[in-house]
């Protein structure tokens, strides 16, 4: 009875030791390794952006700007979000999330509506040229990418307002897109992180 005992004991203990190891030093090891792999170590570490030696954003996280004066607004916006205050954003990225509401809510079509109101009425569209990706929210609300169509109906605005030309501005979108994962899986997109620090960039040295 004693020799099993302890014939279990120490098969437990070389086991726990083994995985010990295993889960808690080499996988963790690989783990690491793997994300040191030229391609993805960026990603890897958050895809942080850096200007002069400072970093100024993440290309994975959208930032929607928020103008002093709404009638000056030189910059690009991203979705709206479902944990903002009010209808468009910025979101709070405190509380990440989106508002799990069905497509049949009454309280989101309501606050679809709205946002398209105001959209159409910033970009001075009608209402029916806001594209869908602009009023409704990513399921993170802190999505970077809007659809090419709504960078389009913005970059009148944000040449007006920012003094740039807009075939300067139509390159900077052009350069702030992504095309589809291997060439047709989802949809190209453009993000709006890297977009405005481009129009912000531009804009300091004079276009």
């Amino acid at each position: 009875m004693l020799t099993t005992l302890r014939r279990q004991t120490g098969t437990g203990l070389l086991l726990l030791v083994v995985f010990t190891v295993l889960c808690g030093v080499v996988y963790p090891l690989v783990v690491w390794g793997v994300s040191r792999i030229p391609g993805l170590s960026d990603s890897a570490e958050g895809a942080v952006i850096t200007q002069q030696g400072r970093a100024v954003g993440s290309s994975f996280i959208g930032v929607d700007p928020v103008p002093a004066d709404p009638a000056a607004d030189p910059y690009f916006h991203t979705r709206p979000a479902a944990s903002a205050e009010d209808v468009l954003g910025p979101a709070d990225t405190s509380t990440s999330g989106g508002s799990n509401k069905a497509g049949d809510s009454q309280d989101l079509l309501d606050a679809v509506s709205r946002r398209r109101a105001v959209i159409a009425a910033r970009e001075g569209v009608a209402p029916a040229a806001v594209p869908t990706d602009a009023v409704t929210a990513s399921a993170s609300g802190l999505d970077p990418d809007i659809s090419p169509d709504y960078a389009a109906l913005q970059q009148a605005r944000v040449a007006r307002v920012s003094g740039l030309p807009v075939d300067r501005v139509r390159a900077l979108v052009a350069q702030a897109t992504d095309g589809r994962i291997l060439g047709f899986l989802g949809e190209p997109t453009v993000n709006v992180t890297e977009l405005n620090l481009a129009v912000a960039n531009a804009r300091e040295s004079g276009g």
